[in-house]
Order: C-alpha cells, then sequence, then structure tokens
C-alpha cells in the first residue's frame, strides 16, 4: 500500500500539542506528520526596524520550552525538528525534501509573521505544495472586533464589552494520543543555536525561578485556580503576596493557549460561585493581553512609535548615568530598586511594581519610554510584542486608553501600601531588611543611629536617592505643561 504524503506542522508562537489546531488536524488526517520549529532571524520581515529579535531573557526561555515540546511530542510518537535560517527557504525546502503534500499552521496577527507567512506560502504554492493555516493565539481575530470606520479599538472598555458580547470563544482541543511520525528527517541541535547564555551565564536566577513548557503552564492553571483565585481581585496588586498567576511567559510562548485559560477559569467559576467576581477581573486581564495585541495588529510599530502623535514633540532627556542606575537598581527608591532586582534575577516583574518604575523613568527622571521598554524587551521572560510597548505607552501617556501624564507614582506611597510590612523590598534588598516597617520604603529619613544599628551606610551599602520625589514631581508637571503649551500653538 502506497504510503500517503507527509504533512508538516510548523511551530511558531504555540509550543504546545495541545488546543493547536494545526497539529490536532494533521494528526487527525492520518497522514504521516513532521512537526517544525524554524530560529529565523534573516527574513527582511523579522529584522530591524520591521521587527527585532527576542531578548537574552526571552531566547533563554525559548531554548527551554523547545526541550519541553521535544518531550511532548516524543511521548505520542513525534520529534520536532529543528532548523535555522529564513522561514520561506526552509520549510520549502523540507517540504520536497519530504515530499510533502502540505504545510500547516496557526496564524499569529503580527505584521512581520504575517510576511513570512506570505513568503512561505508562495514559495509552497510554486512548488505545487498546499499551505493551510488556522486560528491563532487571540480568543478573537482582530478583524472581528472593530470600532467605527473599520479601525481597533483605541479603549480598552468598549474592547471588552464587544469581545465578551462574542460569547466563550470555541472549546480548546485535546491533545492527539498518536502521531504518526516520519523518521530520519534531519535537525538541528538545540545546543548549537546558542540561545542561552555560557560567558557569562546569568540566567540562573531565572532557571531558579521557573519551568517552562507546556506541562508546567497547565500545572500553574490548575495552581493558581485552586489556590489563588479566590483572592486575586484583592491580592493581585501586593508584591509581598502571591496573587498572580505566574501564566504570562507561557502565554507569550504558546505553551497554553487564552482559550484554555479562559475555558478552565470559566468552569472554576461555575463550580464555585464565589469565584465569580476574582475570575472576572482575572479574565479581563486576559482582556487586556488581547487588547493589546489587536492594537499590533493595526500599529505594527507600536515600540517605537507614539500612538498620540502629540508625544513626538514631548522634552525627554537624555540621561544616561539615571538610566544606568534604573537598571541597576540603585535609584535609592526601595520599591523601584527592589522592582528591578526582581527583574534582573526572575526575568519578570510584579504587574504594580512595573507600573512604578516605569512611572519613575518617564516622569521622575524624564527618560523617553522607549528607553524602558527596550529594557524590559531584554530582560522579561514574557516580553510580549503588544503588551510591552503598549504597557509601556500606558504609563507615559502617549498610547492608547492611556493614563494622563500628569498622573505620577509617588513611589514612597505606593511601597508603604502595597508592601506595608516590607516584605517584598526586604526579599529583593537584604541590605535594607534590618530597617523597620516605618523606615524601609524611605531609609533617608532614618537617623545616623537607626541606620547603624540597620548596618546601613547611605551611599555605600544602599544608594542615595538619585532625585528628589517632590523636585522629579514638579518638573515632570513643568514639562508637561510646556509640552501642552506648544501644542495649543
Amino acid at each position: 500500500m502506497k504510503q500517503a504524503k507527509p504533512i508538516i506542522v510548523w511551530f511558531r508562537d504555540d509550543l504546545r500539542v495541545s488546543d493547536h489546531p494545526a497539529l490536532h488536524e494533521a494528526a487527525t488526517s492520518g497522514a504521516p506528520v513532521i512537526c517544525l520549529y524554524v530560529l529565523d532571524e534573516v527574513s527582511p520581515a523579522l529584522r530591524p526596524p520591521a521587527a527585532r529579535p527576542l531578548g537574552g531573557a526571552a531566547r533563554w526561555w525559548l531554548a527551554q520550552s523547545l526541550r519541553a515540546l521535544g518531550k511532548s511530542l516524543a511521548a505520542i510518537g513525534g520529534s520536532l525538528v529543528l532548523r535555522k535560517g529564513a522561514a520561506r527557504s526552509v520549510v520549502a525546502t523540507l517540504a520536497r525534501e519530504s515530499n510533502a503534500r502540505v504545510v500547516f499552521w496557526n496564524e499569529i496577527a503580527q505584521s512581520p509573521h504575517q510576511a513570512v507567512a506570505k513568503d512561505v506560502e508562495a514559495a509552497l504554492a510554486s512548488d505545487g505544495i498546499g499551505a493551510q493555516i488556522f486560528p491563532g493565539d487571540l480568543l478573537a481575530e482582530p478583524r472581528a472586533i472593530r470600532a467605527n470606520g473599520d479601525r481597533g479599538f483605541r479603549v480598552f472598555t468598549p474592547f471588552w464589552r464587544r469581545l465578551q458580547a462574542h460569547g466563550d470563544p470555541p472549546k480548546p482541543q485535546s491533545a492527539p494520543k498518536q502521531l504518526n511520525c516520519v523518521p530520519g528527517i534531519a535537525s538541528d541541535a538545540l545546543d548549537d543555536w546558542k540561545l542561552e547564555p555560557t560567558r557569562p551565564d546569568w540566567a540562573g536566577g531565572l532557571g531558579a525561578s521557573w519551568t517552562a513548557g507546556e506541562a508546567a503552564a497547565q500545572a500553574q492553571l490548575k495552581a493558581f485556580l485552586a489556590n489563588v483565585a479566590s483572592r486575586y481581585a484583592r491580592d493581585r496588586d501586593r508584591p509581598d503576596r502571591d496573587g498572580s498567576s505566574h501564566l504570562s511567559p507561557h502565554l507569550r510562548f504558546g505553551e497554553i493557549s487564552p482559550r484554555q485559560i479562559w475555558h478552565a477559569a470559566r468552569f472554576a467559576a461555575a463550580e464555585d460561585n464565589s469565584l465569580a467576581g476574582d475570575i472576572e477581573k482575572f479574565l479581563s486581564e486576559l482582556g487586556w493581553r488581547e487588547f493589546c495585541r489587536h492594537l499590533l495588529f493595526d500599529v505594527p510599530d507600536m515600540a517605537e512609535r507614539n500612538l498620540q502623535e502629540s508625544f513626538d514633540a514631548f522634552p525627554w532627556t537624555r540621561d544616561a548615568s539615571a538610566l544606568k542606575a534604573w537598571q541597576r537598581g540603585e535609584t535609592g527608591y526601595p520599591i523601584v530598586d527592589a522592582g528591578m532586582r526582581e527583574l534582573w534575577h526572575s526575568g519578570v516583574m510584579h504587574n504594580r511594581v512595573r507600573m512604578v518604575v516605569a512611572s519613575f523613568l518617564v516622569k521622575h527622571l524624564l527618560i523617553d519610554w522607549r528607553a524602558g521598554e527596550r529594557w524590559f524587551w531584554d530582560t522579561l521572560v514574557d516580553a510580549d510584542p503588544g503588551s510591552n510597548p503598549a504597557n509601556w505607552q500606558w504609563i507615559a501617556g502617549s498610547g492608547a486608553d492611556a493614563a494622563p501624564y500628569f498622573r505620577i507614582f509617588n513611589p514612597i506611597l505606593q511601597g508603604e501600601k502595597f508592601d506595608p510590612e516590607g516584605a517584598y523590598i526586604r526579599r529583593w534588598l537584604p541590605e535594607l531588611a534590618r530597617l523597620p516597617d516605618d523606615l524601609i520604603h524611605q531609609p533617608w529619613t532614618a537617623t545616623p543611629i537607626e541606620l547603624a544599628s540597620a548596618s546601613i551606610e547611605p551611599g555605600k551599602t544602599y544608594p542615595r536617592l538619585i532625585i528628589d520625589h517632590r523636585y522629579g514631581r514638579e518638573r515632570a508637571l513643568a514639562a508637561y505643561r510646556q509640552f501642552r503649551l506648544r501644542q495649543k500653538r
């Protein structure tokens, strides 16, 4: 009996085997399946300025996720083929080598990825090979959620209402029980891609903080719904408590799909009515991710361009030493420094603290939001091409549904409100651990005796303030007033 021609499943930002429409369709067809991942750093659409390569922390995560995906595929009889190069060439070459009849992949609603996919589709068509594209990593496709004038929403609340009006997304698909694998396909060795740092190996904290992969993502979702969801609305702003889902990097790399999260959360709320309010808040955060991705669909260069063009004239300052102090967590403001140290160690930062440190950079220091966005892009394991720039522009006042520029977070009050006993500060700034709760958020107010008893030498064991809060706030407001006056002329 003649062997059926194989189907290639091209994996991208969807490194999972369950709720993977392309893999599900290929598996149910009965045809032999080749699972392919392409590390494409050379296609024009994926190079600056059209796109940008993954940051260092995200590259580390990608390596762990690919290893996990390879194990998941092996468990159901498959294998993961790794190849590096321009996707157009790599996919078409493998299709010819294997005599594949069609290539399946899931859509990514981002301009660079769509451009690459079109190139791949064209190359396959020239060889008489088919292509089939399936819904991607969103709850709803951007073209299905449009405001007046066929443009995307720029305000979250009406976007969220429209998305909810669409009803629940389709139910997730189960993982294939068995794949009919094509043996003998040449593959790169993952270690040869050098995604992980070696000299020096700065990723020790990432490895201690995270387990990548689909199994870890599902376990984390289950643990969140069982143990944390009941206090999510209350604790999500508290960096001193475990009140987050910790799903963002898993979502970023598609180890879990948004509709898997959606349906699991809805089921949990249906099983326990007391969870309803917390689950709604949690799902609205999933909706914010969706909102940011839809913004990115309409504004592919959102990481470089102000969504509100008037901010092109804002008088940002260039202060390399202040930027460096911020990056290193050496501003003298404990909540800011703790956040930046958490980021460097673990590759993430608590969401409330992200807002505080971002506000400090763009308002207290008057440094362009793009400098902060680029630092986060390189150091976050969950650096998302939609959420990262959208959140930075929200803080700066230049984005969609943005906070007003004159809303300036007070880092002292933020610390006192959301970390009242200083537990978060003590974890990430152990040099301040011996200060009492009423001093830990503003150690510069301690007396010499209090500092000595806590073994703190200002400027040596912990930095002095790089800017006074009141001065920084007044300077930011003055810059904003001048900016607005120029806009009116």
